[in-house]
């Protein structure tokens, strides 16, 4: 990948039920583009989401964005495989003084009962990789709201962790969520260039939420986590894979963990935190 830097060899060792409840509506409906949810394309290792959509209808991809997939493809495979930020010895929570958390409702309810009292946290009810750019809220310093982005853009920082895409499961192709999702990283690196953005895996939701037979399901949250893998690797920003510490053997987030089915409680926003604190990022030179 062109201008890629060199991949991280080394890590640093280094109330309100109610609330959430009132949320849980306004995160449930579909931001963004609109349209039926068709099957999502499966996602194969060394395969861009584009590829795998068009390798799924039977065409090819043409032109200069063929070239582009192609390369990319090509590059997956002849080089060492991309994962996410490694297991870590724990850091203390000064690690996240120059962090700044971007995010949805479900980041709120990070800010409110993981613990956490350092870091920055900028998020809004139903945000979305597309409304993070128009939506308002109160900036860390400011008499007035200004969109997420530019909230972000007037904040001192080193680490922005990035959690976005629940509310963006409706949306009917997921190339649009990857596409918009980009111009959020390269937003962000435009504005922060020495800052490392680290992209969080979407958190699965529960048995029963995913039983009902909504666009809010983990088969869904997994297609669009490939995504941000994918991402992940093709903007060089480290990934945490944070779904992966809250889901039980069965995927779902377990019960004891949810106040809704989609929205964390205290016991499951200090297993997220822990395994940020176990996760830590190295960060750039």
């Amino acid at each position: 990948m062109a201008g890629k830097r060199e991949k991280r060899q080394s890590w640093k060792k280094t109330p309100a039920v109610l609330a959430m409840l009132m949320v849980s509506a306004a995160l449930l409906t579909p931001g963004g583009p609109a349209g039926a949810v068709r099957e999502p394309a499966r996602v194969k290792a060394g395969e861009t989401v584009l590829a795998a959509r068009l390798a799924g209808s039977g065409k090819q991809d043409s032109g200069a964005e063929g070239k582009r997939t192609q390369a990319k493809t090509a590059a997956a495979v002849s080089e060492e495989p991309f994962g996410p930020v490694p297991e870590s010895e724990a850091v203390e929570d000064t690690y996240f003084e120059d962090a700044v958390f971007l995010g949805d409702s479900r980041t709120e309810g990070f800010r409110l009962y993981s613990g956490l009292k350092t870091g920055t946290y900028l998020c809004g009810v139903g945000a979305t990789v597309e409304s993070v750019f128009t939506k308002k809220v109160w900036p860390a310093e400011g008499k007035e709201k200004v969109p997420l982005l530019d909230a972000l853009a007037e904040t001192g920082c080193g680490k922005v962790y990035l959690m976005l895409g629940i509310n963006e499961l409706g949306w009917s192709k997921e190339e649009t969520f990857h596409d918009q999702y980009a111009k959020v990283i390269d937003r962000i690196r435009e504005d922060h260039p020495d800052a490392e953005i680290i992209l969080q895996t979407i958190l699965p939701v529960s048995a029963k939420q995913d039983a009902k037979g909504s666009y809010v399901n983990n088969q869904r949250i997994g297609v669009y986590n490939e995504v941000i893998r994918a991402l992940a690797e093709e903007k060089d920003c480290a990934l945490v894979d944070v779904a992966e510490a809250l889901a039980g053997e069965d995927g779902c987030l377990p019960n004891e963990l949810n106040f809704d089915g989609v929205h964390l409680n205290p016991a499951g926003c200090r297993i997220w935190l822990e395994y940020l604190r176990t996760h830590s990022v190295e960060e750039k030179k």
